[in-house]
Formats: C-alpha cells, structure tokens, sequence
C-alpha cells in the first residue's frame, strides 16, 4: 500500500466525469488500498478516483474510522428527505460550507471483486456517498454550497 497525492482544487481531473471499471482484478484491489491509506493518512471520510488522478468511479469512505466501504461504479437508486451538511474536502483545502443533501439513499454499487451489493445508508453516511459520488461526475461540494444559515 501506498500514499497518494491528493489532487487540489485548479486540476481539470477534478472536474472529469470518470468512466466505469470493467476489471475487477488485483491491479483495482491496490489502488482501493492505496486510497484507503490515503484518506486515512489525510485524515478525510472519504476519497474519490479524480482526487488521487483517476478517472474511473472509484470510492472509499469511513464515516468513523471503524467502518470502511468500498463502491465501485456506485449508482444513487433511491432518495428521500434532506439534510444540511457542513462539508469541507481533502481537494479544496481551507473551504467549507453547508450543503443540501438526502437524508436517506439507496446505493447500488461493486465490491472489488465484481460483487453487487446495496448500501442503505442515512445522515453522515448519506452525505459522505453523495460527496463522493458527486467526485465521480465533476461535480465538487463548493458548486452546490450555501452560505451559512441561508
């Protein structure tokens, strides 16, 4: 396992959609490693492809250290509710602000081995996916931020 540069704000990658894994072999099992390290090191909650430079749809997240998962070609299915969530990100250092988001979703998404499963996830882990997934499309937290108390 390694420590990968995380990629800042001002990097076109960044605003990349990213192209969908079709091999799921050991090549994407350590660069999912790779970005686990990486955000723990970083002291983030999740980690997309686009921040250590790869546009494929690619994510890690631990909402507590403790619970780690991995969503490959993650797809949001479901939706309910809102949320306001103060963010910040590893890719744009410095920034933070609060933004809407669902307070439930439903995620189909691969494990590294090619395996479909489904994520229910709601408050924290909801946000943390949407942030996330958001990376995999372009899209960065700062575009859809509100100002405080607005």
């Amino acid at each position: 396992m390694a420590i990968r540069n995380v990629v800042k704000i001002g990097d076109d990658v960044l605003r990349k959609r990213c192209r969908e894994v079709t091999e799921f072999d050991e090549k994407l099992g350590a660069i999912l490693d790779d970005m686990k390290e990486t955000m723990i090191y970083a002291d983030g909650v999740g980690l997309a492809g686009p921040q250590i430079g790869l546009l494929r749809r690619i994510a890690v997240i631990s909402p507590d250290g403790e619970d780690f998962y991995e969503l490959v070609n993650p797809v949001i299915t479901e939706q309910s509710g809102k949320q306001l969530c103060r963010e910040g990100c590893l890719s744009v250092p410095g920034a933070n602000g609060e933004v809407e988001r669902p307070q439930k979703i439903t995620v189909k998404a691969f494990d590294r081995h090619g395996k479909p499963f489904t994520l229910k996830a709601e408050g924290f882990l909801a946000n943390i996916c949407c942030h996330e997934i958001d990376h995999l499309d372009g899209i960065l937290f700062i575009d859809k931020m509100r100002p405080f108390g607005k």
